[in-house]
């Protein structure tokens, strides 16, 4: 569950950084000592989503883990 969660997440990552990238020269003139195109805000961007999307995606695995598979059947 978490790996289908993180491949659909970097997915995601992954297209935005591109439609940003691509988008980046529309906002060239609004910016002031910043390239448009900076490497380093690129990646922070993406780590910072990744890291909200594993925290997103591990506290709920965690605590599904600790529930007793047949305590939860039959509780159904």
């Amino acid at each position: 569950m978490l790996r289908e969660g993180l491949l659909l997440s970097g997915a995601g990552i992954a297209a935005g950084a591109l439609i940003a990238f691509a988008a980046s020269g529309v906002l060239r003139s609004l910016l002031y000592d910043v390239s448009a195109r900076d490497p380093i805000v690129f990646a922070g961007a993406a780590l910072g989503l990744a890291a909200v999307a594993l925290a997103g995606y591990l506290i709920p695995a965690a605590r599904a883990s600790r529930v007793e598979p047949v305590v939860a059947l039959r509780s159904e």
